[in-house]
């Protein structure tokens, strides 16, 4: 089919309103129900009245993929999301520990790799826009799993691996976006750690010098270097820019940041978060969006009612005509973008080098003076392994699991140390511990030289914070008052661990199976921790 690019001017309002609009093609609960909304978006695609389509690869993902192809004869978007790499259909693609990764290994060649090896699977799936890079600023404690996702607290360091970032996903064949914008949690005095957008909305009283300054500082170094095509916006209030409404549906806080030099397109983070429908619902905060300045709305429930809404805003007024083309012609840009990408990239296996070491090179390490890394092996260690947890609810399986991709396995972990420890001795144990946890525990670990434990976070659970439960941490005090624990091997949000008393030898990784093996090995002293920190954790 010959693809042709559309004009603003041959578009009618119902059109216009479609172009604004990043549907949605997903599994529901309902296969009826998930039919009839993918059949919706393919309809609304032959009629041109669908700029962009976020499609999720766990609904007939082929199917799907090419009846878009099929049916749209313009360049139309679409976007996945990819922070920790791209996961095919099959799920046997080897993801980083969370985006933090690329801040953690901090080094040039792998935030490439990442970049252009994310960039070629997702494209040869389909896709011609990943949601990447994550350009939040960190110089605080969050227990919000997003902060996880951060590269990082210096602005200058965070600009230089995004932009390698960038590079690789344009190299790889499809564009960028850079998020959360306007990332302003990472600055300001008062921060409330536990409030999470998805669930409230947040809240920054980042001054408007820090946020331009501090907080926006990489996104205007990949304008500078034609790297940012377009920027999510998040549902945070930032006061210094707009005291009245969020980021995602505030005007004067995008028309501030096209005033700096962006010219790429806006599109929300999902209109389906607590941080904007609790105020406005979930009708009315799709037209606001576009009024507030952004050029794509990104539904997320159904296509039918999303496009609806977007009508109705408009016929009420909400959306001025002349708001309305702008953001039209922002998609069109895009659009016109898609066209441009070379789609001729392969990966080499140099890039897979380099991608793999995110994982075996992020591992950081921090001992206090005259304490090796090494678990010393001429010693008995009680190895204390959290796992996580299920429920099971009416005969009806609840999952409740923290865990996601089944990076983690605590029996792999404990076959592993107990090999290299044969002495040792072990017990698992859940997030939430049991009081039969609590006595054996204590009880258990006197014939021992010391007690090392292992934990984990996982990103899986972000609608809402991160965090260690009070009876886990009870366990670590207890057994801390008499200094007991030697060692703690985390993997995942590092934020977690302030809550926890000082231990002398600290191991930190991140979310990945291959991240979890070096981290061990590093712990028996077969690898060198070669990590940064993206933010120093500081032990009570």
């Amino acid at each position: 089919m010959e693809i042709k690019e559309l004009k603003l001017e041959d578009l009618t309002v119902e059109q216009k309103l479609g172009m604004v609009m990043c549907g949605r093609i997903c599994n529901y609960w309902d296969e009826e129900k998930s039919k009839a909304n993918a059949e919706y978006a393919i309809q609304m695609i032959r009629e041109h009245k669908l700029g962009a389509v976020w499609m999720g690869n766990n609904y007939k993902f082929e199917e799907y993929m090419a009846k878009i192809k099929e049916a749209a004869d313009y360049p139309i978007l679409i976007f996945t999301d990819a922070e920790s790499g791209f996961r095919s259909v099959d799920g046997n693609d080897e993801l980083i520990g969370q985006h933090n990764a690329i801040g953690t290994c901090n080094t040039i060649e792998s935030a490439y790799a990442f970049g252009k090896i994310t960039a070629v699977k997702a494209r040869k799936a389909g896709y011609n826009v990943v949601c990447n890079p994550v350009l939040d600023m960190l110089n605080c404690n969050s227990l919000c799993a997003s902060t996880n996702r951060s590269m990082g607290g210096n602005k200058y360091r965070v600009a230089e691996l995004a932009a390698a970032e960038a590079q690789g996903m344009h190299d790889g064949g499809v564009l960028t976006v850079g998020k959360h914008f306007p990332s302003a949690g990472g600055a300001g005095k008062n921060h409330n750690k536990y409030i999470d957008s998805h669930m409230a909305e947040s809240f920054s009283d980042a001054t408007k010098e820090e946020i331009i300054d501090y907080c926006w500082y990489p996104y205007l170094e990949l304008c500078k270097k034609g790297l940012l095509d377009g920027v999510m916006t998040g549902h945070s209030l930032v006061p210094a820019l707009d005291p009245e409404k969020p980021s995602s549906l505030s005007k004067p806080t995008m028309d501030l940041f096209r005033s700096l030099g962006f010219n790429g397109f806006a599109i929300t983070d999902a209109l389906c978060m607590g941080g904007v429908t609790a105020k406005y619902g979930v009708e009315g905060c799709r037209p606001l969006a576009v009024a507030g300045g952004a050029d794509l709305a990104l539904i997320w429930y159904e296509n039918q009612p999303g496009y609806e809404s977007l009508l109705k805003g408009y016929k009420e007024g909400l959306i001025p005509d002349d708001v309305l083309d702008e953001a039209v012609q922002y998609v069109l840009d895009a659009q016109h973008k898609v066209t441009l990408l070379d789609t001729t990239a392969e990966i080499t296996e140099e890039d897979e080098i380099n991608y793999h070491k995110l994982n075996t090179d992020g591992i950081y390490a921090k001992t206090d003076k005259g304490v090796s890394v090494a678990l010393p092996k001429d010693k008995k260690h009680y190895f204390l392994i959290m796992c996580h947890n299920e429920a099971e609810l009416h005969n009806d399986k609840i999952d409740v699991d923290t865990m996601s991709k089944n990076w983690y396995n605590p029996m792999y972990i404990k076959d592993k140390l107990l090999e290299n420890y044969p002495d040792s001795g072990y017990r698992i144990i859940k997030e939430f511990p049991s009081s039969t946890d609590g006595w054996r525990i204590t009880e258990d670990n006197s014939p021992y030289d010391d007690v090392v434990f292992v934990t984990f976070t996982d990103g899986k659970a972000y609608q809402g914070c991160e965090d260690f439960t009070p009876r886990l941490l009870s366990i670590f005090v207890a057994l801390q008052v008499t200094n007991r624990i030697s060692t703690v091997l985390h993997f995942g949000n590092p934020f977690v661990l302030e809550d926890i008393p000082h231990v002398s030898r600290l191991i930190m990784g991140g979310n990945s199976k291959m991240a979890v093996e070096a981290g061990l090995e590093v712990l028996l002293g077969n690898y060198e921790a070669k990590g940064s920190l993206t933010y120093d954790v500081n032990l009570k």
